[in-house]
Formats: C-alpha cells, structure tokens, sequence
C-alpha cells in the first residue's frame, strides 16, 4: 500500500521560511517520481516541483523557480520541499505525489493527505 504523508506546514510572514516533508512507503521511494503540488482556494491544483528517480533531476514550476528546493533522503524514504523568501501568494495546501514513472510529469498516481501553508503580508 503507498502512503505519502506530509508535514511541516504552517503560517509564517512573507520572506520567511519553511521546509516541508513528506514521509513515503519504502518501496516507491527508490523507483518513483516525486513532486509537491498546490491548491489555493478557488484555483485549480498546481504543480510545484518535481524529483526524477533516475538521475535526480528535478524540475520547478516558473513562479518558485529560485525560492524553492526539492530533494529527498532515500535514507529516511523523505521527500523535502525548503521553501524561502515565501510570499502571500505562495499560500496553499501542498500535496505531496508520487508517479510510477521515471519523470514527475502528468497526472501522479497517488497523493498525500496535504499540508496547510499560510503566509501573512
């Protein structure tokens, strides 16, 4: 069974920072696709960043490109996601995904339960 579970979100002032995590079953952590995606109210779910398995290359969505870093530790089966200098607009619940595919692109597979980030101007 795969479980992705996030934690590390929260609320914090614009130009601060947060480091998300997502904990993930043993045996997609190694031979997966990560990423972290979005959702604002009222918009549609959006992708934030993504972690090939092959290679680990990663790949980021324009408007965090810079402030956001996505890595992982195969040794803890962890996905993380550092964001700094947030800004109001970054304020979302981020999921946490996982492809059964070398390339974080498409629709994942499976999610995680999401984690609130709230930023205040």
């Amino acid at each position: 069974q795969v479980q992705l579970v996030e934690s590390g979100g929260g609320l914090v002032q614009a130009g601060g920072s947060l480091r998300l995590a997502c904990a993930a079953s043993g045996h997609i952590f190694s031979t997966y696709a990560m990423g972290w995606f979005r959702q604002a109210p009222g918009k549609e779910r959006e992708f934030v960043a993504g972690y090939s398995w092959i290679g680990g290359r990663t790949s980021y969505a324009d408007s965090v490109k810079g402030r956001i870093t996505i890595s992982k530790d195969n040794a803890k089966n962890t996905l993380y996601l550092q964001m700094n200098s947030l800004k109001p607009e970054d304020t979302a619940v981020y999921y946490c995904a996982a492809y059964r595919q070398v390339f974080p692109t498409g629709a994942p597979d499976y999610w995680g339960q999401g984690t609130q980030v709230t930023v205040s101007s």
